[in-house]
């Protein structure tokens, strides 16, 4: 089967939002083995849209729409797409009771318009919102059927999950399964040329190569009549790409992320953490308290932004920060020294940078950061040349970080084993 995605909204074409629904909704496609060859955005314009339908019908077996759904005159996708698939729109009594009660919970009553979200074509399998009122409709016109999702990003992806992917699942004649395994610290090149001969004679499964910031995932995809089949074809290719790249690779987990892999590993060892940061901000901290049951590890997070924060705070000498200054080897290495002794956690993480857009010099550019963990005393420094904008430094900044202190753990546990 192949899938074409149609965005619409003049707001995406404006830039005035981001498309982030066409983005997740390819990873699912790929996710179900089902390939998508083209994206298209289109304003809010029903003699573009239908255009739009007509090339899309052509060349595809399944349309996904997102957006124009909502009760406004300028929401037109599923009068459009009804129009193009020669079918009337009629009320769907359980859409317009949902509507209700929506409203109803709220203390609400609703517009007159809002009951053009009951209107549904004819003869259309309708989805249920559960995150707000226009519902999600499926609609077949001969090899075709196009599927019309909400254009709020929550909206729709809950609608994905519990309407679309089933469906998509049951009206394929095979199950596809996939696993991802996420490498950190390597490049996607690197990567790349180690699976060379792995992806020139693969049939099935196939691997794939998708980088991250600061990370390489590897999906593995297999076709088989059943999901204990797929599974036993995904197997000895996970085990191969451990066996390649050892520890480089932090999960073959879904839903796994770095911070919680570094926390899963903090726990078996019996580890507690504590941060410091800079040019980072508290974002380190940030991160990692986004893990559910880190407050059993992570003890403390400081934000030393100044030179003052880092002297009085984590004992940075005064003399260090003369001599080589606050973006320094020497000064990320006191930062994790102090930060320990404050503390009194096994493991210390640090960062201090340069994010930009200002502040760069020729010796010391934009982009220059310097990450270093402190490991019950042992003290290792990285530094690092990131690129990209100030968000983006800084976040890529965070995953070295994370990265440092998983590798530094690794190292001491693995000396502790040899002991």
């Amino acid at each position: 089967m192949i899938a074409e995605i149609i965005c619409v909204g003049t707001e995406i074409l404006l830039g005035n939002i981001v498309n982030t629904n066409a983005a997740y909704l390819s990873e699912q496609l790929a996710l179900l083995g089902i390939t998508c060859y083209f994206q298209t955005v289109v304003g809010d314009n029903r003699e573009r849209l239908l255009e739009t339908l007509e090339i899309a019908a052509k060349r595809s077996d399944l349309i996904l729409l997102s957006g124009g759904l909502g009760p406004t005159q300028d929401d037109l996708t599923k009068e459009t797409v009804a129009e193009f698939c020669s079918k009337k729109l009629v009320e769907d009594k359980a859409s317009r009771k949902h509507i209700e009660a929506y409203f109803a919970e709220r203390g609400m009553k609703p517009s007159e318009n809002n009951w053009k979200q009951a209107l549904v074509p004819e003869g259309a399998r309708v989805m249920e919102n559960h995150n707000g009122t226009a519902p999600g409709i499926i609609v077949e016109k001969g090899d075709n059927q196009f599927f019309l999702l909400p254009g709020p990003p929550e909206e729709l992806k809950l609608m994905f999950e519990e309407s679309v992917a089933p469906y998509l699942r049951s009206i394929s004649p095979f199950v596809i399964l996939s696993q991802t395994v996420r490498t950190c610290g390597l490049s996607e090149s690197f990567v790349e040329q180690q699976l060379v001969d792995l992806i020139d004679k693969q049939t099935n499964p196939t691997i794939a190569t998708y980088a991250k910031l600061g990370e390489v995932h590897v999906r593995v995809t297999a076709r088989a009549e059943s999901q204990k089949e797929a599974t036993k074809l995904i197997k000895p290719m996970v085990k191969e790409l451990k066996a390649r790249f050892g520890n480089s690779i932090y999960t073959a987990d879904e839903g796994v992320s770095l911070e919680k892999s570094l926390a899963d590993l903090l726990r078996s060892a019996n580890m507690t953490l504590s941060c410091a940061e800079s040019c980072t901000g508290g974002l380190i901290a940030a991160t990692l308290v986004g893990v559910p049951g880190i407050s059993d590890l992570f003890k403390a997070g400081f934000v030393t932004y100044s030179n003052k924060a880092k002297r009085k705070l984590l004992g940075v000498k005064k003399g260090t920060l003369q001599k080589y200054g606050a973006v320094s080897s020497q000064t990320a290495e006191e930062m994790v020294r102090g930060l320990l002794a404050e503390t009194k956690t096994d493991v210390g993480i640090a960062a201090t940078g340069i994010a930009g857009p200002d502040g760069g010099t020729k010796e010391k550019p934009v982009g220059l950061v310097y990450v270093s963990c402190n490991v019950k005393g042992k003290i290792t420094v990285k530094e690092c040349h990131l690129k990209g904008t100030r968000e983006k430094i800084r976040r890529a900044a965070v995953t070295e970080a994370l990265m440092l202190a998983r590798s530094c753990v690794l190292e001491q546990l693995s000396k502790e084993i040899l002991k």
